[in-house]
């Protein structure tokens, strides 16, 4: 029994752990489907003033800034006795206990496309701007302060804003907005490298020096490159590891000259954030994936767009998970059925393409860029900060949509059929919509490559067969020859697997 009691005690404090620790301030937790703040005393009062102020509930009532509500002792009694919040360390009854809005799933930088990371820049210095008039200041300027809800960026660390010092005239997260936002944008975009394979590896972003190493002779020398890498690399070598005057406070005499001042770095910033925007218009392998071709006939595309609409019409999900959504055509369809759809794809810039359609028609689709077959881990200390894509996404849908994917994670991610279907009826509680191709289907052949062989038991019926382990058949639609959607309904001793 204690050491089951102890068992229990290590759980809760890695839960409690896994939501928050970095912020002195206060510690974000996550008790079922509530997301509870409870914040020092010494800063409660500070952001129930924040809360009230008119920028406050202009970004909340815009959607730009996550609803917050502080909860009362009296009212909501049970809850502050709760395990969860009684055994954090130096809780006591000072401490004030504030409730946010939950973003139905969560993402992080390196699962966004370009487009996205540009997008919670703007929010940033929005924000920042802003809240200027109110005397206040946003402490840190890191990506992770961001949830996306559908296309939507939402600020969501309420603890990063506190009262600005009128005679102080610097942004002290300058440089982490440099680092996180403007360096990955700016390697991505003049060096093609994906925000994934950057932000993964460097969590708190990248160093000018690190930038400097990539870029040639005259390109260092470019009014871009100088301004954020060549002259801060150029600077940092020049000063002394022991100098500890560049950590000490500049305080003028004259506040309104520090705040001139400190709105000119923050129009320098959004100067430098407008250059490295994402090129508009950027074309991908997949990007004409709805245009008929040589693999795709116009028959073909229009019978699975009808075929499609009406297996989501029946089904009616609330939440739909796109697996390789290519450029959000039947995502786009899902969304304007009613549904809010997670749309997936390892292609960035069809991924980027979804988000600016999304934003543009105010479509509930959070698109990220995420390939099912190696999908996002766990990141962060102890593997607990930022969970891994599946954690995230086991069992929160009610129906998974894998049109033209199935083939590709068998050919080209050589996955067993059976460990696919297992994987879909982990992700989804009710519903699968799946397109199978057969061997002999053109594009098939084309990802085979001479490998057919390795093929010759995959058909209609073998895919059925596979299937009746976890997932009961409603129906199937015969798209072409080579190509079938079946609408399957998940099998009821299967609810939680």
């Amino acid at each position: 029994m204690a050491s089951s009691k102890a068992a229990e005690t290590i759980s809760r404090n890695r839960a409690q752990a896994s939501a928050s620790f970095r912020d002195p301030s206060g510690r974000l937790l996550l008790l079922e489907d509530r997301v509870l703040r409870l914040v020092n005393s010494d800063r409660a009062t500070e952001l129930q003033t924040f809360l009230a102020t008119r920028v406050a509930r202009d970004f909340t009532s815009a959607g730009r800034l996550v609803k917050t509500k502080v909860l009362d002792r009296a009212t909501d009694a049970a809850l502050f006795q709760r395990p969860e919040i009684v055994d954090l360390p130096n809780s006591h009854e000072e401490q004030v206990l504030v409730e946010h809005e939950r973003i139905a799933v969560r993402s992080f930088p390196y699962e966004w496309p370009p487009e996205m990371l540009y997008a919670a820049g703007v929010l940033t210095l929005d924000l920042a701007e802003a809240t200027l008039s109110e005397s206040y200041l946003i402490k840190d300027a890191t990506p992770y302060n961001i949830l996306f809800s559908g296309w939507r960026p939402v600020f969501v660390d309420l603890l990063s804003f506190e009262r600005r010092d009128p005679n102080d005239p610097t942004w002290l997260p300058f440089n982490q907005f440099v680092q996180t936002i403007l360096l990955p944008l700016l390697v991505n975009k003049y060096y093609g490298l994906r925000l994934d394979q950057l932000l993964t590896v460097n969590r708190d972003g990248l160093e000018p020096s690190q930038v400097a190493r990539l870029a040639g002779p005259l390109r260092k020398l470019s009014p871009l490159f100088l301004s954020m890498v060549s002259i801060p690399t150029w600077l940092n070598k020049k000063q002394p590891l022991d100098d500890e005057s560049i950590y000490q406070p500049k305080r003028l005499s004259d506040p309104q000259r520090a705040r001139f001042i400190l709105e000119q770095q923050l129009k320098r910033l959004r100067r430098q954030l407008a250059k490295v925007e994402p090129v508009a218009g950027g074309t991908s392998d997949w990007s004409d994936y709805m245009t008929p071709n040589k693999f795709f006939s116009a028959e073909y595309l229009q019978t699975k767009e009808r075929c499609v609409a009406g297996m989501l019409a029946e089904t009616r999900p609330q939440r739909l998970l796109d697996v390789g959504c290519n450029t959000g055509y039947f995502s786009a369809l899902a969304a304007r059925n009613g549904a809010s759809v997670v749309a997936i794809d390892q292609d960035p810039g069809v991924v980027g393409t979804v988000w600016k359609r999304a934003a543009a028609d105010d479509l509930d689709i959070l698109p990220l860029v995420v390939n099912l077959a190696r999908p996002t881990p766990a990141f962060g200390w102890r593997n607990e900060e930022c969970p891994s894509f599946l954690d995230r996404s086991r069992g929160r849908f009610d129906a998974v949509l894998m049109l033209a994917v199935l083939h590709h994670m068998l050919v080209m991610e050589q996955i067993p059929l059976s460990a696919i279907l297992e994987l879909a009826a982990e992700l989804t509680s009710k519903n699968l919509i799946i397109e199978f191709v057969a061997p002999e289907d053109p594009m098939f052949r084309h990802l085979v490559r001479g490998r057919a062989d390795l093929f010759t038991g995959l058909t209609r019926e073998t895919f059925e067969l596979a299937a009746a382990r976890w997932f009961e058949p409603v129906r199937v639609e015969h798209l072409n020859q080579t190509r079938s959607l079946y609408l399957l309904n998940k099998r009821s001793g299967h609810a939680d697997a």
